[in-house]
């Protein structure tokens, strides 16, 4: 609500702008978009390092309704 708020204000005070970064601002989400996969496909691979680091003291804590 913040950012149309803001983009209120823009249009109103450089109407050019506005409808420049109107425009713009899908080009810009796909430009990005692969580096957010990238990003959501890196934070896997730590996850899953983790995973195996920790698998050892998680067996050995055991299940804790036993």
């Amino acid at each position: 609500m913040l950012s149309f708020v803001l983009w209120l204000v823009l249009l109103f005070l450089c109407w050019p702008l506005a409808l420049l970064a109107l425009l713009l601002y899908p080009l810009l989400w796909l430009l990005l978009l692969p580096f957010r996969l990238l990003g959501i496909g890196v934070d896997a691979v730590f996850e899953l390092l983790r995973a195996i680091v920790m698998l050892p003291a998680r067996i050995l804590r055991g299940t804790p309704g036993r």
